[in-house]
């Protein structure tokens, strides 16, 4: 009688062992994660057959990234601990900027209110009763110079999150940068800069979809050369994910942008090494521990195939995905909001086992209002308590080679690599924009999770189940009222006491940057070192774009 192969004896044995459970209760009929795929009750080799290691994981630095884009990660040094942070006017934010450097923060995160992401004055009457509300209200240089006193630009990291005027806030950090004798080649951060986006997911958009790409791509030129250190654009797959997206939908959607920007920079006549270094994406992080870690090890396998395989980049640094994460509001609750503290935690959890550069970890109050401080503390304490005490951050990809993480890992990459060719194949990521494609497929994923909800098949503590009869007592942080009147007041100071001439002469050379074929940056940055405004320059290029509708 001959012996069969290992393989073989373990199938027969996982055979009769699934046979033998059958007859075993389970709490649900089925089981699957948040992107569908089913959740088998038991993994084993058998599940990552055929796995080639070296093409499927490899090792961490080395292409196809999957186990991480630095060899020894966070044993040479930990994420960088970003806590997302703007509101009122630019010295209350430079406050919080502050207090949060001193509990140990180690990078900064803007966060401007809608009038500045939409290129309106705070004077403006549509920005009437939005000025300082879901963020920081910057209007002009002045307000860049006061959000920034005080913090040395060159030993400072700062993400900024703004899309449709990033070049205008890049060009005022530029500016600040200059005012405190520090080189732009010495400026290191990030610009969201991302407005796909805003047409699929979120909607702070401007102009339409060609010339927004023509200034994402005009950042991209000029920063490789002028601001090298700066990360030119954040490819944003967290507002997707906060609009109702599974983890699947998120890569695939936030990728399918990634390959338009590429598309465009080379089109502009950019060689794809000089400027895909600098690009670099922005994933929220759900509850679902082990789909999590599995989306962002699939993520840099993918991105690193498209680059490599689709692009031909030659430049390792082109192939890396590198990636900042935050935790995802759309989890937590008004209710129990203390609950909302162990929600993060497994969140941040699972985006240092992903292998995340850099995180932000939201606060517990924030489905109620903006973040207290102690509330904001208490988030960033949860960051440095995963690093310094939980012992993860002393292993490389500590679950590779787990039955589970790595079949989940190679559903979701197969999972995303047939949205891309779909996308592909029905005309890109634009055609699907202006088709609403993108939004539909968004808005079902999302309607099908609240039924779930609703019909208890998805339990969330303190909602529809385990609820109290009592609200939770908690103090919230209210943004002054009289802080808009502050604001506007300051701008017509500013416009007051510049030089008028010279702010027109520079908003007249925009126009005619923007009417030509020329890098509209050199413009920007002129035009914001006169104190021009964010609404002045954004209806400067209104004239000559048009608005999207």
């Amino acid at each position: 009688m001959t012996k069969g192969t290992p393989d073989d004896e373990l199938k027969q044995r996982f055979g009769k062992w699934k046979q033998a459970q059958g007859a075993s209760k389970q709490r649900k009929k089925t089981f699957a994660s948040s992107s569908g795929i089913t959740i088998e009750p038991l993994y084993t080799p058998l599940d990552t057959e055929p796995l080639d290691y070296l093409s499927g994981s490899g090792f961490p630095g080395e292409y196809p990234f999957t186990r991480g884009i630095q060899p020894l990660m966070y044993r040479s040094r930990f994420w960088t601990m970003r806590q997302y942070a703007g509101f009122g006017d630019a010295l209350k934010t430079n406050q919080r900027f502050k207090l949060l450097l001193d509990a140990g923060q180690t990078g900064l995160s803007v966060a401007f209110d809608l009038p500045t992401q939409m290129g309106y004055d705070s004077d403006n009457p549509v920005s009437a009763g939005e000025v300082g509300r879901v963020g920081v209200a910057i209007d002009t240089l002045r307000d860049m110079e006061i959000l920034f006193d005080g913090i040395p630009l060159n030993k400072v990291s700062t993400s900024m999150t703004i899309n449709a005027t990033a070049a205008i806030l890049l060009a005022m950090y530029m500016a600040v940068g200059d005012k405190q004798g520090v080189a732009h080649d010495k400026l290191e951060g990030t610009i969201q800069n991302d407005i796909l986006k805003e047409y699929i997911a979120r909607g702070t958009y401007i102009f339409p979809v060609e010339p927004s790409l023509r200034i994402t791509t005009d950042i991209f030129a000029y920063c490789k050369t002028h601001v090298p250190n700066f990360n030119t654009i954040s490819i944003s797959g967290y507002h997707i994910r906060e609009a109702g997206a599974n983890a699947v939908q998120e890569l695939a959607f936030t990728f399918a942008d990634a390959v338009e920007y590429v598309k465009s920079g080379l089109s502009a006549g950019l060689d794809i090494d000089e400027f895909a270094p600098r690009l670099s994406f922005f994933f929220g992080v759900h509850n679902n521990l082990i789909e999590e870690i599995a989306k962002f090890r699939a993520a840099r396998k993918i991105w690193a195939g498209i680059m490599k395989q689709r692009f031909h980049a030659k430049n390792p640094k082109s192939m890396m995905l590198r990636f900042h994460t935050q935790t995802c509001g759309a989890t937590l609750t008004a209710q129990q909001p203390d609950n909302n503290v162990v929600r993060v935690t497994i969140q941040a959890l699972a985006a240092v086992l992903g292998g995340t550069q850099s995180l932000h970890t939201n606060s517990r109050d924030e489905a109620l209002a903006l973040p207290t401080e102690a509330s904001v503390k208490l988030a960033l304490r949860t960051q440095q308590i995963i690093s310094h005490e939980s012992g993860v951050a002393d292993f490389v990809d500590p679950f590779a080679g787990s039955y589970a993480l790595e079949s989940l890992t190679g559903e979701i990459e197969k999972k995303v690599n047939d949205y891309l060719v779909r996308i592909e194949k029905t005309g890109g990521a634009i055609k699907w924009i202006q088709n609403g494609l993108f939004k539909s497929e968004i808005e079902e994923s999302a309607y099908a999770y609240q039924q779930d909800i609703e019909k208890k098949e998805t339990i969330i503590v303190g909602v529809n189940e385990f609820t109290d009869h009592e609200p939770a007592q908690i103090g919230i942080l209210k943004v002054d009222p009289g802080i808009e009147k502050a604001q506007v007041s300051r701008l017509g100071d500013v416009r007051k006491n510049r030089d008028n001439g010279a702010v027109q002469q520079a908003l007249q050379r925009l126009k005619q940057a923007a009417g030509s074929k020329q890098n509209l940056m050199p413009s920007i940055y002129e035009a914001v070192k006169t104190y021009a405004s964010v609404g002045e320059i954004s209806n400067t290029l209104r004239e000559v774009f048009g608005e999207y509708r």
